[in-house]
């Protein structure tokens, strides 16, 4: 397994391939779709959410926060422990907040960050009906390579599919090791690519995705 300063030195070599500004305003567009049930790309078949490993019981607690994005399960990647404080970046509709909140009990914390408002509106309404409320569960408007958090805040970081959209994933790592304690454990659930990636796929559209 590759050490988060590895990935970083992989990241730092990697060229930008579109202007940071459109490619988050395209990524941000695009989960708004999501978020209103209006489309959006990324989304997956019921039957597939079991294959990046989600349980049926994983799946009941989340409801309609699983919106069929992500690609991983990583609330189960940091087997996160009772009383745990946890970040997920790029929350969405909340669903690893969620199952991070089953996990870390009501001694534990939860937060989610995203870019989002319509995202964030969908989390909050979700933990509202779950009678989860702050400081347990809280949701935050941010960029993950800006969070919306304290030095030494939380003792797990977690993302599904998300630091790949980010123009910056570097400073991202870089965020996300600012708000870990130390000792605490980063768990992400993502997608590299291996290749060139054709010019087709280089657009701020193509990189929503």
């Amino acid at each position: 397994m590759a050490t988060v300063e590895q990935y970083l030195s992989v990241l730092a070599g990697a060229q930008s391939a579109t202007n940071a500004d459109a490619q988050r305003a395209a990524v941000a567009a695009d989960y708004a779709k999501v978020a209103t049930a209006d489309g959006g790309c990324c989304v997956s078949s019921a039957p597939n959410r079991g294959a990046i490993g989600y349980t049926r019981e994983d799946l009941a607690l989340a409801g309609d926060a699983d919106l069929g994005v992500g690609c991983g399960a990583p609330a189960r990647l940091a087997a996160l422990r009772p009383g745990e404080a946890v970040l997920d970046l790029g929350c969405g509709a909340g669903i690893d907040c969620f199952l991070a909140a089953n996990d870390v009990g009501g001694r534990g914390v939860v937060i989610g960050v995203d870019m989002t408002p319509d995202m964030l509106q969908r989390a909050r309404e979700g933990a509202k009906a779950r009678g989860l409320a702050p400081p347990r569960v809280q949701f935050r408007l941010g960029e993950i390579e800006n969070l919306p958090c304290a030095d030494d805040e939380v003792d797990v970081v977690i993302s599904n599919c998300v630091v790949n959209l980010s123009p910056d994933k570097p400073r991202v790592l870089r965020e996300a090791l600012r708000v870990l304690k130390p000792g605490g454990r980063l768990a992400i659930s993502d997608v590299v690519s291996t290749a060139e990636l054709p010019a087709r796929l280089k657009t701020a559209e193509a990189l929503s995705c």
